[in-house]
């Protein structure tokens, strides 16, 4: 019920957070391996992208890829928070008074991360391939041309098989250990302070609420460039073989990136990723607390 719980939360919060995961990836595409002033600006922040997309691609354009996203976020957060929380209901996160110890919080929301994101790795790609394809006029980064999410797993297993399917994986799984261990990590430290004060002690949705902003601003500063190259990995083009031909690998695309765009070329598209995030992880986490309140609730009732 666990894992249940964390994917419906994932999937109520990404009908709203999706459209910024399509400005996000657009921004971390545009100017791609270019120096600053030798590349088209289409997106020049996170409303002009929002407006420059619905001129161009209409309304759908900013909901593009979300089917994948839809399925991705249920099965990356169901075995996620699923494995959180049963980490966290079997000991290993909270000493004897309940409170969370920080260093094995950051291993637990670690490994559960990881395990999310390397399940979800295939609707990944696909996701963020769906997303990065626009309008002729304001197309940024690779364009693959794909009409669907089943077409697209057809096409990359056809070509490519099972690997296909997981290529750039490695980077998704570690940027799910940064993501997830500065989120969960920060939302449970902060949720145990703000247990201390009474109005929060009598609004739990609240204190879940404030605790999901400060985890998002974590997960946002710390998540971002591993973030930015996970995008570009999963969206360049392979050649016969399926392999990249932009970058070998993440240290490959790390250096390129900064070697062509700066240092702060790993954080373009911020704004809009913490717009993404901020939301997202607000409503996951605050959907999470509800669902298992309600959970605890429907037991209750049933002993009685």
């Amino acid at each position: 019920m666990d894992f249940l719980i964390g994917g419906l939360a994932a999937m109520g919060a990404s009908l709203f957070s999706n459209p910024f995961d399509v400005l996000k990836t657009r921004m971390q595409l545009q100017g791609e391996l270019k120096a600053r002033g030798q590349h088209a600006v289409h997106y020049k922040n996170t409303l002009h992208a929002a407006y420059v997309i619905a001129k161009n691609e209409g309304i759908r354009g900013l909901q593009k890829g979300l089917g994948a996203a839809l399925l991705m976020h249920s099965i990356r957060n169901s075995v996620r928070l699923g494995s959180y929380q049963w980490l966290t209901n079997n000991g290993f996160v909270c000493d004897s008074k309940g409170q969370t110890i920080f260093y094995k919080s950051i291993l637990a929301s670690s490994f559960s991360g990881a395990a999310g994101a390397f399940c979800g790795s295939p609707l990944f790609l696909i996701k963020t391939q769906l997303q990065s394809q626009a309008a002729k006029t304001i197309a940024v980064g690779h364009q693959h041309g794909h009409s669907g999410v089943v077409q697209a797993f057809k096409t990359i297993y056809l070509n490519h098989g099972i690997r296909g399917l997981w290529r750039g994986g490695n980077a998704t799984v570690l940027r799910a250990v940064v993501g997830s261990s500065a989120q969960l990590t920060s939302f449970a430290k902060t949720k145990d302070a703000l247990k201390k004060y009474e109005i929060f002690q009598q609004f739990t949705v609240l204190t879940a609420f404030v605790a999901s902003i400060v985890g998002g601003v974590f997960q946002t500063l710390f998540m971002t460039p591993f973030d930015l190259v996970s995008t570009r990995l999963y969206n360049q083009p392979t050649d016969a073989q399926g392999r990249g031909v932009l970058y070998r690998g993440i240290g490959d695309c790390f250096v390129k990136t900064c070697k062509s765009e700066g240092f702060f070329g790993l954080y373009k598209g911020v704004g809009a990723n913490y717009m993404r995030l901020a939301p997202h992880g607000a409503l996951c986490l605050v959907f999470w607390d509800i669902l298992k309140d309600l959970q605890r609730l429907y037991l209750t009732k049933q002993e009685v």
